[in-house]
């Protein structure tokens, strides 16, 4: 039996619905995020390696795409979030799932009008320090408990959070990262090793 042909819409939607539930990785299958990023990585292929971000405006991908850097930066074993296509999964996502068109784009603005307010620039012109500063703030669950003007920003972080890393884990470059090596054929399974006696 052939199987019907998805849309891109339709993957993207189911992407961002069990995304909203809680993490990619445990609310969908792999087929369909590997399926976005195979998406992105077509329209690079057309766009000579670029990418047009669906949902966010120019600035605020910039900001998302040092967002995504912060959270997971590239290493000596691997790439980082940029590197994975997190920020391009993440406005696929956006793009088709109105939560997260006013969670994200609403947690952005939120982000350029404090670091406006606080260091006379927007977030991503502001300099490392400034930068984690703000993060630091927003980074974790119990600052709002102790201050709930940040409440909403932390709570977009923390989704943001939990995309990036799906966005990264399911990657190719993530999978790599996690040595996944997939369904192999083993000749012959040894079992155990022996329990030493004694």
């Amino acid at each position: 039996m052939a199987l019907k042909s998805i849309s891109r819409r339709e993957v993207l939607k189911s992407l961002s619905v069990g995304a909203f539930a809680g993490s990619v990785l445990r609310a969908i299958p792999s087929e369909a995020a590997e399926h976005a990023h195979s998406m992105v990585a077509e329209e690079k292929k057309r766009a000579s390696g670029s990418y047009t971000p669906k949902f966010f405006s120019a600035q605020q991908y910039k900001t998302l795409q040092a967002l995504c850097q912060a959270i997971i930066p590239a290493d000596g074993d691997s790439g980082g979030a940029m590197e994975a296509g997190a920020p391009e999964f993440i406005d696929l996502l956006t793009s088709e799932n109105p939560e997260y068109q006013l969670a994200l784009g609403g947690g952005l603005m939120w982000l350029d009008s404090t670091c406006i307010d606080r260091y006379g620039k927007a977030y991503f012109d502001c300099g490392i320090a400034q930068q984690k500063e703000i993060l630091d703030l927003i980074a974790y669950r119990k600052n709002a408990v102790a201050d709930q003007s940040v409440s909403q920003a932390v709570e977009f972080f923390a989704l943001l959070r939990n995309l990036t890393t799906d966005g990264f884990f399911t990657s190719e470059i993530g999978i790599k990262y996690l040595g996944y090596i997939g369904n192999t054929f083993l000749k012959e399974f040894p079992g155990c090793p022996p329990v030493p006696e004694g």
